[in-house]
């Protein structure tokens, strides 16, 4: 008779509470979702900037930064942008980066990073739209 097991984990591991945080499965999730929120807001930007300011003067960009529907819009598509590349950064880290402490660091610097530059990039948004009203 052959006794199979019925989990992987050691009996010890079991007591102790080790294994899997089950925090990858929510990161690999928000990365989907930052994804599949990035297609059409780059589509809408890409077409929405080609075609009110591509070849026209700097007063076309106020114009078309002055509208609120854009503005907000952009706040999002910047939000999920600078998210989405924070989490892919961090798994690249995890991934290759092997020594502990410089892999800490990373995280830590990419994790106050991001959020940086999403501020900077939404009062730069927030400037021009209030600029123009």
């Amino acid at each position: 008779m052959s006794h199979k097991p019925s989990s992987l984990r050691s009996p010890m591991s079991t007591v102790r509470g080790l294994g899997s945080a089950k925090d990858g499965v929510h990161h690999w999730w928000l990365q989907r979702v930052t994804a599949i929120v990035l297609i059409p807001l780059t589509v809408w930007f890409m077409c929405s900037l080609m075609s009110h300011v591509v070849g026209k003067d700097l007063q076309a960009l106020k114009d078309w930064l002055g509208s609120p529907g854009v503005a907000i819009t952009l706040l999002v598509l910047l939000s999920a942008l600078f998210y989405h590349a924070r989490l892919g950064l961090q798994v690249v880290i995890e991934d290759y980066v092997h020594c502990a402490c410089k892999k800490t660091v990373l995280i830590i610097f990419i994790t106050i990073l991001f959020p940086v530059l999403t501020l900077i990039s939404w009062m730069s948004v927030l400037k021009i739209h209030f600029w123009t009203i």
